[in-house]
């Protein structure tokens, strides 16, 4: 990644397990704030669609799972993942253009870098509506225009993300974010990733939201259920 908005670069990496006991840096206690009532009822039905749920509560139709279970994506910003995989993230820098690029569901995002503002919140996106900035050697990233069907923690159409990443060395980055809703938590709260580089191959996510099974076994289990 370079700070002169004209050049081109890459940068291939996974999640460094640094074996933290939090990625969260504020609040300093590391732990996510709490949840306001309306951000609570919104968790515990994003719950009622994830894995086990479906059990106690059998969907109707593939719009009541998450978009998880049905290889639609895994949402972003994403902190989860691991050592063996789901961890790799590359990313693209082109004139004007910064692209990242999630190993888990090949989830791409194309941000630009021109100063362009914010689509009309009308718009609205799985991913949200991202516009990129440097603030020195540090590339910024402001997403707002999420679609009221994202889902992280809890929150959807309300949360803004403002990621940092600064290069802190050839082979590392600092992946800084920083999430803010009033309607789900009582105040913002920021995580820290780091990003280690790696050589290795990105390979193929089998998963899409036509060719899953886990989604097909879930609503046959529900029929099956049903009578």
């Amino acid at each position: 990644m370079y700070k002169n908005p004209n050049a081109t670069g890459g940068f291939q990496g996974m999640r460094a397990i640094d074996n933290r006991t939090s990625l969260i840096v504020d609040p300093p206690d590391g732990k996510i704030p709490p949840m306001t009532p309306e951000g609570r009822r919104r968790r515990l039905a994003a719950d009622a669609s994830a894995f086990l749920a479906p059990r106690a509560h059998p969907p109707a139709g593939p719009e009541e799972l998450s978009s998880f279970i049905r290889c639609i994506t895994y949402g972003a910003p994403r902190l989860g993942g691991n050592a063996a995989n789901n961890s790799y993230y590359q990313i693209v820098q082109a004139p004007g253009y910064v692209v990242f690029v999630a190993e888990v569901i090949h989830d791409a995002r194309i941000i630009p870098l021109d100063g362009r503002p914010h689509l009309p919140q009308s718009i609205r996106h799985w991913h949200g509506d991202s516009r990129g900035r440097w603030e020195g050697s540090t590339l910024v990233v402001d997403t707002t225009n999420y679609s009221p069907k994202s889902n992280l923690l809890g929150s959807a159409e309300n949360l803004h993300v403002v990621e940092r990443f600064t290069r802190v060395a050839a082979d590392r980055i600092n992946y800084g974010i920083t999430l803010s809703d009033p309607t789900t938590w009582e105040r913002p709260w920021t995580a820290v990733v780091h990003l280690k580089q790696s050589n290795a191959n990105i390979y193929e996510y089998a998963c899409h939201e036509g060719n899953q099974h886990v989604m097909t076994d879930i609503l046959a289990g529900a029929r099956a259920t049903e009578r």
